[in-house]
């Protein structure tokens, strides 16, 4: 439930400037409105990472220690998760509009890359120093999406240790079966976000239309799949 809540928001906060580009061909957004735009994205991306890392350990406690599985993860404990998760989605980014707004922007019209407001894609037009930007970005990548990759890799590494302990090659089977659909939810979910950060920072020579397939790739396909 908690996947297919941050699903739906990340696609919803792109949603609005995507579908009046795609219908109207309405190519302008307000810097306000980009702002409030570029928090609710990453703050879902980050709430989204921030679910798969608990849904591995939900994998860990139900392969490992079955039997005791719905005294760990009551109800009172996931709604705790929850709580936790937008929390740290909230504070994580809660100081990225702010900084942005501290900057000064060349005058004129500035042509974003997407369809939608991108961190590193706004910062860029900025006619300013943006070492703390940059800096303080790294440092959102780096604290959710890099720890939460590293964790759910590490979940994993236990979940492998358990089930190669089990005495049937079938139950082995069984147990890994389990893993699957949250092994690929994992995978189209970080492998097209860090290919993006990765293109925006040192792939800005490629074409823009592997941008914006890459960009796509990253907010449409989880979400479908």
């Amino acid at each position: 439930c908690m996947l297919a809540l941050t699903d739906v928001g990340l696609t919803l906060s792109t949603l609005p400037t995507t579908l009046a580009v795609l219908w109207f061909d309405y190519r302008l957004i307000g810097f306000n409105a980009c702002l409030v735009q570029m928090f609710f994205l990453h703050s879902f991306s980050v709430a989204e990472s921030s679910v798969l890392l608990a849904m591995s350990f939900d994998r860990f406690v139900a392969i490992s220690n079955p039997l005791h599985y719905a005294v760990v993860l009551t109800n009172n404990v996931i709604i705790r998760i929850g709580l936790a998760i937008v929390v740290r989605a909230t504070l994580c980014l809660f100081p990225v509009p702010f900084l942005i707004k501290c900057l000064n922007f060349c005058p004129g019209d500035n042509i974003l890359s997407h369809s939608f407001c991108f961190h590193p894609d706004v910062m860029r037009w900025a006619y300013a120093d943006i070492t703390i930007n940059i800096c303080y970005g790294l440092y959102v990548v780096v604290s959710t999406g890099g720890i939460d990759s590293l964790l759910i890799i590490l979940s994993y590494t236990f979940i492998l240790h358990t089930v190669m302990d089990l005495a049937s090659p079938r139950e082995r089977i069984r147990a890994l079966n389990t893993c699957v659909s949250h092994i690929l939810a994992v995978s189209v979910f970080f492998v097209p976000g860090i290919t993006m950060s990765m293109m925006h920072r040192f792939g800005r020579h490629l074409p823009h239309t592997v941008h914006a397939l890459v960009a796509y790739a990253y907010l449409v396909i989880p979400p479908v799949l």
